[in-house]
């Protein structure tokens, strides 16, 4: 197959799920990881097609969502600071802090700018050399290389006015932290393609054996989602646990190798706070003594905010894969993509958001494995 419209074909996507519903014996539950997957599950409600006995759980795929608060005032903090330029990508601008977003900074006169790139980030500090440009780098293995690129360019052109705010973050330690929990319920996984995709495999076999769990790496359409699914269930039924690439077209087993040694040139391994999870050992980066000049926390010396969750907010739970968002009593009514309680509501890629974007405002009374409307499997737009 060799277009996209190709991966939404409605009857190879019957013939993956009767072999699923052929397969499957006992109750499964699976967990994918990355929130681009989870939308596309939601919007195409191949949760609701699925036997009944699988179970899709929501991981904490999003790197817009579990971005800490503290993190995020920070970043407000320095965007409202004269002389500033402070650069983002669009979907952090109404990922909520403390009483306020980026939107609101920008209203209240901080010169808030969206980018397309870090590189655009980079550009504005060399032409504006009175100011201080920071970019908010956030996300997960995918974005790590153009940040590391954009602050290795930034040294290169001797811009001493250019910084970055890191907050980035790594899949496998968290994998490991959601398999080592008291509550886990997950018995295989749909691991993140683009991740892979940078990163290689070599991470993923380990984990499969000593949690006795089947991996596979997944893409992002439906009939990508739906082989991963009837991968991993072949594994759990016949009681195996290792890693499958049903991704190959996109995911090489040694990833992608200028961009690892990008960001093994500019980051470190640190410990990392997960919003609404906590802190996990060895799950993100920070810059290397080498780029700390270029680090916008020290630089603006806010390494000292410290904030709360709102009580009412059960975004970490959503992270977990503990309760779906419809299950959260503030879910649709105190918290909308308008009046957001946590960023998994306003984050292209949070559970939350995709629930509410698609209506799915209750969990819904259908019977579960029913046939697939032609409609649901087409592409749109």
């Amino acid at each position: 197959m060799k277009y996209i419209d190709e991966f939404n074909d409605p009857d190879l996507a019957r013939r993956l799920l009767d072999e699923i519903r052929a397969t499957v014996t006992r109750p499964w539950a699976l967990m994918e990881v990355c929130g681009g997957q989870t939308h596309s599950i939601i919007r195409h409600g191949i949760d609701q097609l699925l036997p009944e006995e699988v179970e899709l759980i929501h991981g904490p795929g999003c790197p817009v969502c579990v971005t800490p608060l503290d993190v995020i005032d920070q970043a407000l903090e320095i965007a409202a600071r004269p002389g500033v330029i402070f650069c983002s990508f669009g979907d952090m601008l109404r990922v909520p802090g403390t009483g306020r977003d980026l939107f609101r900074v920008k209203g209240e006169g901080g010169d808030v700018r969206v980018v397309y790139s870090p590189l655009d980030a980079v550009e504005l500090a060399r032409v504006h050399p009175d100011r201080q440009v920071v970019f908010f780098a956030i996300g997960f293995e995918t974005t790590a290389p153009a940040n590391a690129m954009a602050v290795h360019q930034a040294r290169r052109l001797g811009l001493a006015n250019f910084s970055l705010l890191v907050s980035h973050v790594k899949v496998p330690p968290a994998i490991e932290a959601i398999m080592t929990a008291p509550d886990c319920r997950v018995q295989g996984f749909l691991a993140a393609g683009h991740v892979c995709s940078v990163m290689g495999t070599a991470e993923y076999p380990d984990l499969a054996e000593r949690h006795r769990v089947p991996m596979v790496i997944t893409g992002f359409e439906p009939l990508d989602i739906l082989e991963g699914i009837r991968r991993a269930v072949h594994q759990l039924e016949r009681g195996e646990h290792r890693l499958e690439n049903a991704y190959p077209r996109v995911v090489r087993d040694l990833g992608n190798p200028a961009a690892v040694r990008m960001i093994e040139e500019v980051f470190e391994v640190t410990d990392r706070n997960w919003r609404g999870i906590g802190r996990i050992p060895g799950s993100g980066w920070r810059l290397t003594e080498a780029y700390r000049a270029y680090d916008a926390e020290h630089r603006f010396d806010v390494s000292g905010i410290r904030t709360e969750e709102p009580a009412e907010c059960r975004a970490g739970e959503v992270l977990q894969g503990l309760i779906k968002p419809t299950e959260c009593a503030a879910f649709g009514t105190t918290c909308t993509p308008r009046t957001p309680l946590g960023a998994t509501m306003v984050s292209s890629e949070g559970a939350c958001a995709a629930y509410y974007l698609y209506r799915r405002m209750a969990e819904s009374p259908a019977p579960r494995g029913s046939r697939i409307p032609q409609e649901e499997m087409n592409p749109v737009g």
